[in-house]
């Protein structure tokens, strides 16, 4: 069951921000602002190579959907008849926020959790493809796509491989690429810490991108 993208509701009242919280329209503030930079040594180099590499990685817990409130949600997909829930400010979903990192890293920009804070109430419950689009749409707007990108899951449970290629395909839609270009595995953690014991599931996402 594909999980569909909703729009957070928008709340009146200020945040007031953290040291460090950015806001989600401030990405575009870290661009590069001239085509070369000189280096400590005096050397020109471009600001905006050929390719980037970035890697993303989340974890989050897992418990009964009455403390988490929700249910657990992983690539954009609500896992059907699993009975726990994902402890998180947004949905919480570990695949859309490592891949999320992995693009912000690539580009040189500040991470997830300062453009989309964990204490403002707009993002309580929202969907992460609104994280993941952000991310892409920067991506895009400094000239780059995606050449490939190769995600982890680690978790014991729940068992997801009969739902990963809906996860690649929404993968795919929001990076706005062809299936050749992205690959989605999971493993489990060989019952070792939160993660083996069914407590927590996490996520690596690693992406290297093309200059168009």
């Amino acid at each position: 069951v594909n999980h569909k993208y909703r729009k957070p509701e928008f709340l009146t009242r200020a945040v007031e921000r953290r040291d460090g919280d950015l806001g989600e329209n401030a990405g575009e503030s870290f661009f590069p602002t001239s085509d070369t930079e000189l280096s400590c040594e005096g050397v020109e180099i471009p600001t905006e190579p050929i390719m980037r590499i970035g890697h993303g990685w989340d974890i989050h817990r897992l418990a009964a959907k009455e403390e988490a409130g929700q249910g657990c949600v992983i690539g954009g997909v609500e896992i059907p008849d699993f009975d726990l829930g994902t402890i998180a400010h947004s949905d919480g979903d570990v695949l859309y926020h490592s891949a999320t990192d992995a693009l912000l890293g690539a580009l040189g920009l500040p991470d997830i959790g300062q453009l989309f804070p964990d204490n403002d109430p707009r993002w309580r419950g929202a969907d992460s493809e609104a994280f993941f689009d952000e991310a892409v749409r920067l991506m895009v707007k400094r000239g780059y796509r995606i050449s490939n990108l190769d995600v982890t899951l680690i978790l014991e449970k729940p068992r997801v491989a009969k739902h990963k290629p809906a996860m690649k395909d929404n993968v795919v839609r929001i990076c706005k690429t062809i299936p050749a270009r992205v690959n989605i595995k999971a493993r489990t953690h060989e019952k070792l810490d939160s993660i083996g014991e069914g407590r927590a599931l996490s996520c690596h996402t690693f992406v290297i991108m093309e200059r168009v």
